[in-house]
């Protein structure tokens, strides 16, 4: 399923791993906020370590203007790190360079060094083999483990792997796993739901699901496209005019496939964004002018809740309206709290904003599965090649 080699294919004693991990995490007044994507690290860090390799820890975080823009730094990523493998991690300002060199030839077996911020170098996005180079003078072998940027071309991503050893981390070989055995071999009913805001940003993982889906459950913005191709007025709620042909022809594909494809019946609505707006729950084809389609209502995340208990495979991607508000959280909730009741099904869920709202509403430990990966994950249910997989040494025979 998985056809590449991984980290434990290596003898790794004595070795300089550089290790590109995914340490973009949010951050409030310098400290870290939201360790997830730490975590999700710790068990190719540790098996590293065990393994007496010296390990050279490279992430990007943010999009920092410049390397004067020291609110990206990762040392509070550090920090947290540290205390979580409770040992010292030693931290370079800077990336590659002389000093950075002198520091890795000083490390012993079993060590950790951080790197700074990949993206204080432009050569980073560029996938600049100049700077590519410059990284993989640093180690003996490459490990990617950062799936959630496996969907990008550059330098720590594509052009280091092409010119070391290159192997998986066990986060993005689970990732990948977990993603692809859905999609080959899911447990019956499968049910998928996908919201936010763009039928632009997910009609090639719609196109998909429609191929392996028993059911395919449409909220959020995006449902305002497809209720448009079916000729119902959505008032002042996000429509992306351009899509909307290519959104009908997924009902017709849907209806041809024998796969339910399913629409809110009911929608909150409100003037306005805002905490303080006032609401009313309508039918779909109540919606005046001068109002938007916020958050599902209260009879669609039923009909929603009713397809969850019943499936045996869930993918979620995408909230069901702006959860972040409490007026218009009511959809998300509800759509979150079936996903974790559904304790006989296995259940994935990929995305920030949809990882953020299990976070949000205390479920995050009641799903199988969490991807650390929303654009990653998409294309890769989209059957596209994610230039961190495709670098990554093959399979021996």
């Amino acid at each position: 399923m998985f056809a590449k080699q991984r980290v434990k294919d290596i003898d790794l004693k004595g070795k300089r791993v550089l290790v590109r991990v995914d340490f973009n995490v949010p951050l409030a007044e310098g400290s870290v906020t939201d360790d997830t994507r730490i975590r999700a690290a710790l068990p190719t860090i540790r098996y590293l370590i065990d393994h007496g390799a010296r390990v050279i820890l490279m992430s990007h975080l943010g999009r920092p203007a410049s390397a004067e823009d020291l609110s990206h730094s990762l040392r509070p990523a550090r920090r947290v790190l540290q205390r979580l493998i409770g040992r010292n991690v030693a931290f370079a300002p800077e990336v590659v360079g002389s000093e950075v060199e002198e520091a890795v030839d000083r490390m012993v077996d079993g060590e950790v060094l951080m790197l700074e911020n990949l993206r204080f170098f432009p050569g980073e996005k560029a996938n600049d083999p100049v700077f590519a180079r410059q990284l993989a003078v640093l180690a003996d072998v490459y490990v990617n483990d950062a799936f959630g940027a496996a969907h990008r071309a550059h330098a720590s991503i594509a052009g280091v792997a092409a010119l070391l050893p290159a192997y998986a981390g066990m986060l993005l070989t689970r990732e990948i796993e977990t993603l692809s055995r859905m999609l080959a071999a899911p447990e019956r009913p499968f049910v998928a739901i996908l919201g936010g805001s763009k039928v632009s940003e997910k009609l090639g993982v719609i196109e998909k699901l429609i191929d392996c889906v028993d059911t395919l459950l449409i909220g959020g913005g995006m449902a305002f496209t497809f209720l448009v191709a079916k000729g119902v007025e959505v008032g002042n709620s996000i429509v992306e005019p351009e899509w909307v042909g290519p959104a009908g022809r997924m009902l017709t594909c849907a209806a041809e496939k024998g796969v339910s494809l399913v629409l809110p019946t009911d929608f909150v609505v409100a003037a306005e964004v805002a905490e303080d707006a006032e609401t009313r729950i309508v039918g779909r084809e109540e919606i005046l002018p001068g109002m938007k389609g916020l958050d599902i209502g209260p009879s669609t995340a039923e009909l929603f809740k009713g397809e969850i208990a019943a499936a045996r495979t869930i993918f979620w991607n995408g909230p069901m309206g702006v959860f972040e508000m409490v007026p218009f959280e009511t959809g998300t909730k509800a759509v979150a709290s079936a996903v974790a009741r559904n304790n006989v099904a296995a259940s994935i869920v990929g995305g920030g904003d949809s990882v953020a709202a299990l976070k949000k509403f205390e479920l995050e430990d009641r799903v199988t599965f969490v991807s650390t990966g929303g654009g990653a994950s998409m294309k890769l249910l989209e059957g596209v090649p994610l230039p961190g997989v495709e670098a990554l040494l093959d399979e021996e025979a």
